[in-house]
């Protein structure tokens, strides 16, 4: 089925700033319009098709993912290709006045699908809500914080759960979290906490740092074994990781050296920055890093066709470092200064310019609902398909390399 429509997702944190699913929506590439009931149904049937493998089952592991639904989709059977656990269907309370809809809502719930209720009156919310959603999303203010928690308090007796919207300032996240709502969608996912300014890099920062400068200088490989050396966690990793990711050694590796040729230098290189985020110590949230994780495979799958898997190793390591400077606590000239970067990264790092820049563009305005998807898209050649494949891809594997 052709799709015209692109997948933007915005990342739901639990109390304790961790994504705990995403709210996917649609965006049509000329925005006024909304998919029509069989557009939805191929396009669940095709996220379902994405990330719930027939042997591998459920790629995006503890994640939970919201879908906004119209009533004719409740009973579709491309409902069925998605586990119930992990799913969430987004419906407006208004819908449940159409008793064939509020029947397909209890029979989705008899079987384990979520339900969360927009435009829910809080007020009026009864008893009976808790045998028909089992999320209701809550718009929360900054205004009369009182009435909202008493408003809340109902719910927090049940056993409905409060995604609270928009939450766009970290002052707003702990109000939220205070008045015991369980879920908050906002634009936290690009901003650091306060207080995790200006730490600059810890110990096991500079050790990576040092090593990527060596592997981009070509260094031989003595000179980075005994640099890896120095850091009896960063060789665990290494040894690790080229055992884990099927490099196909046939045995297990268990010398750096062996471990340092197998993988090659540029995918070396790619893995130290992986490491570059992770190592961070700052109070950084957790959300920053899976943000930037998803953003660097998304822009590099974007690049691949295009560009080949060298550029896209590059493309994945300017859609890394677009977060750097906030997971590190510290300018993007500063981070620049630190590290000899690719000149093509650091165009795209800078301008979204370059080669690189429009791949990194696109991924950006894949996570910000931004209405330049589709025209970044159509700059590049890539059609609704490529990029939501890319996109469902990169959650997928994110999942797997920052367990």
């Amino acid at each position: 089925m052709h799709q015209s429509h692109f997948l933007v997702r915005e990342p739901l944190l639990d109390p304790e700033q961790r994504v705990v699913g995403y709210e996917l929506t649609w965006q049509q590439e000329a925005a006024t319009h909304v998919p029509s009931l069989e557009e939805l149904e191929g396009l669940v049937g095709f996220v379902a098709g994405q990330v719930n493998h027939p042997e591998h089952g459920w790629l995006l592991k503890q994640k939970t993912l919201f879908l906004q639904a119209v009533p004719g989709m409740l009973s579709t059977d491309s409902m069925f290709d998605l586990p119930p656990e992990h799913t969430v269907l987004s419906l407006k309370t208004s819908e449940l006045a159409n008793p064939t809809t509020l029947a397909a809502v209890q029979g989705l719930r008899a079987g384990g699908v979520g339900i969360l209720l927009r435009e829910a009156d809080l007020a009026r919310v009864g008893s009976r809500l808790g045998t028909i959603c089992s999320y209701v999303e809550v718009r929360f203010t900054g205004a009369d914080v009182a009435a909202q928690a008493r408003a809340y308090s109902l719910l927090k007796t049940s056993n409905i759960r409060m995604v609270g919207r928009p939450v766009t300032t970290w002052s707003d996240f702990d109000a939220c979290a205070a008045l015991g709502l369980d879920a908050f969608v906002g634009k936290l996912h690009l901003t650091p906490r306060p207080g995790s300014e200006g730490q600059g890099l810890n110990p096991s920062q500079t050790i990576i740092l040092q090593l990527m400068q060596m592997v981009n200088a070509n260094a031989d490989v003595a000179q980075l074994e005994s640099v890896l050396k120095r850091d009896a966690a960063l060789s665990y990793k290494l040894l690790k990781y080229i055992n884990s990711a099927g490099f196909g050694a046939g045995r297990e590796v268990q010398s750096l050296k062996q471990a340092i040729q197998l993988l090659g230098y540029q995918p070396m290189y790619r893995w130290l920055t992986l490491l570059l985020a992770t190592a961070s110590t700052s109070g950084f949230s957790p959300v920053l890093l899976e943000t930037a994780v998803v953003r660097g495979r998304l822009a590099e799958l974007l690049g691949q066709k295009a560009l080949g898997k060298a550029d896209a190793e590059n493309i994945f390591v300017a859609g890394m470092f677009s977060l750097l400077d906030r997971l590190l606590g510290i300018p993007m000239k500063d981070v620049l200064q630190e590290i000899q970067l690719n000149d093509e990264v650091v165009k795209a790092l800078l301008t979204r310019g370059g080669k690189y820049g429009p791949f990194l563009a696109l991924a950006e305005a894949c996570e910000l609902n931004s209405n330049l998807v589709s025209s970044l898209a159509d700059s590049l050649s890539l059609t609704p398909e490529d990029v939501n494949k890319a996109h469902l891809s990169a959650l997928a594997w994110t999942q797997s390399v920052t367990a």
